[in-house]
């Protein structure tokens, strides 16, 4: 008889990750800045759409698979960069890197995350992008650029949202830091950096840039103007500034203003296929996951993961399906419409069944 698998539905990672983790690096994981209202309003923010499903199409073969920077994407996922998550899981970037190449993804490695940009790139082959905080001076910064160009990184991905480090108040109210903060602080470095950094960077390397963070039409506009291959649309898990909006309401004058002359990813909440087929019908090409990647690595690192995206792929697939779609480029905005949310409010949502026990 075939063994049941440890993990069947999504929120079964809950449990085991909050298990795992003390209570400051859960808090580091799952919490925002602040209020908190910029986390929030990305999971209400994907609850105040609905699907409008067409029927009657054959749907008996359905491809969810998707492309990004022209690698393809088993489901157009990447994994999203998440600072000191060493103290997530102890082989820290080695962990989704590995699980995004054993499911066919790939995995945005982030600067402030053991083992390292080279010691990553050695232990797995496969497609990769390396994510910069801005750290030092044009030098330092030429450096890492340079050491992922000749690492093999397929892209350079700059986070711009992060000028000040937001007041993460579960962090603040336990006097907790989280391993990438305990050095001697550089955000200065941060602060200084603009778009003409952006474009000397555009001119003095071969490597396609990413930005995240975007959260206007008017920046998305200004970095395709500069050259900038993709749009990442993110508010830092709601990490950073507070009372923004959820990025999923962002997304639409994103897309208009790229007009296709950049690719779009956006992250902020997606914790379900469903939440990913949304943003796919709104014009995003992939979605960036965060925390469900963390939960999954805290509750059984590379296999959980593995595991998780394949239920992810799963509920895509279904949901493709029911939509009357065999592929997410039939996808178009016809197939959304605004909705009240349902009264659930927090992370959890997309995890209804926690709250009755399973």
């Amino acid at each position: 008889m075939q063994e049941e698998p440890q993990f069947a539905v999504l929120h079964e990672f809950v449990a085991p990750a909050k298990r795992n983790l003390s209570r400051q690096t859960w808090d580091y994981l799952m919490g925002g800045a602040e209020t908190e209202t910029s986390y929030v309003r990305n999971r209400v923010g994907i609850d105040s759409l609905a699907f409008r499903p067409r029927v009657l199409r054959n749907v008996e073969k359905v491809d969810p698979s998707g492309t990004l920077l022209g690698h393809r994407l088993r489901i157009p996922v990447i994994l999203a960069p998440i600072g000191s998550l060493q103290d997530i899981v102890a082989d820290g970037g080695l962990a989704p890197t590995r699980a995004a190449a054993r499911f066919g993804i790939m995995h945005m490695l982030s600067s402030v995350c053991s083992p390292g940009i080279e010691a990553v790139a050695q232990a797995i082959d496969n497609p990769k992008i390396f994510q910069l905080y801005v750290r030092g001076d044009q030098a330092w910064v030429d450096d890492y650029v340079a050491r992922a160009i000749a690492n093999r990184y397929i892209a350079l991905c700059l986070t711009v949202d992060l000028d000040y480090y937001g007041r993460r108040e579960r962090d603040l109210a336990k006097r907790y830091k989280a391993t990438a903060r305990r050095g001697p602080p550089a955000d200065h470095f941060q602060a200084r950096f603009k778009w003409a950094d952006v474009a000397r960077l555009k001119s003095k390397f071969q490597i396609p840039i990413i930005l995240k963070g975007i959260a206007t039409s008017e920046d998305a506009k200004i970095a395709v103007e500069h050259g900038v291959e993709v749009v990442y649309v993110s508010n830092h898990g709601g990490r950073q500034l507070d009372h923004t909006r959820g990025t999923i309401e962002v997304l639409t004058e994103v897309v208009d203003a790229v007009a296709g002359r950049a690719e779009i990813i956006v992250d902020g909440g997606f914790l379900r296929g469903t939440d990913i087929v949304k943003a796919l019908a709104l014009g995003a090409n992939a979605v960036g996951l965060g925390r469900l990647q963390g939960l999954a690595l805290a509750a059984g690192g590379e296999s959980a993961l593995a595991r998780a995206l394949e239920l992810l792929e799963d509920e895509m697939r279904r949901c493709l399906g029911l939509l009357g779609v065999t592929t997410p480029g039939e996808l178009d905005a016809s197939y959304i419409a605004p909705v009240a949310p349902l009264s659930r409010e927090g992370w959890d949502s997309a995890f209804p069944l926690l709250k009755e026990g399973y």
